[in-house]
C-alpha cells in the first residue's frame, strides 16, 4: 500500500482558518512535522489545498517514530575502527 509522506515546511501564520483547518486535518501542527497518510483522493485534495506550505512524495511504506529519528541523524564525521591496544 502506498502512502504519501507530507511534511509541513512553511508556517500557517497569518494564513486563513479554512486553510490552517485543512493543516490540522491533516496532522500538522508544527513545522517539520511529517506524518505518512494513505493515498487516497480525499488526502489528495486537502494536500492541493495546502500545497504551496507542504512538501509531498510517495512512499511504499509509512516510517515509525523511531525509524523518522534515525533517518534525520546525522552523520557523526568520524568512524572509531578499532582500539589501540595500551
Amino acid at each position: 500500500m502506498a502512502f504519501f509522506k507530507i511534511t509541513l515546511i512553511r508556517s500557517a501564520i497569518g494564513l486563513p482558518k479554512k486553510t490552517q483547518g485543512v493543516l490540522a486535518a491533516l496532522g500538522l501542527r508544527k513545522r517539520m512535522k511529517t506524518v505518512f497518510l494513505p493515498v487516497s483522493p480525499d488526502v489528495a485534495g486537502q494536500v492541493m489545498k495546502v500545497k504551496e506550505l507542504v512538501a509531498v512524495s510517495e512512499v511504499e511504506h509509512a516510517l515509525t517514530t523511531s525509524e523518522m529519528k534515525e533517518v534525520r541523524r546525522p552523520d557523526p564525521g568520524y568512524y572509531i575502527e578499532s582500539m589501540v591496544p595500551r
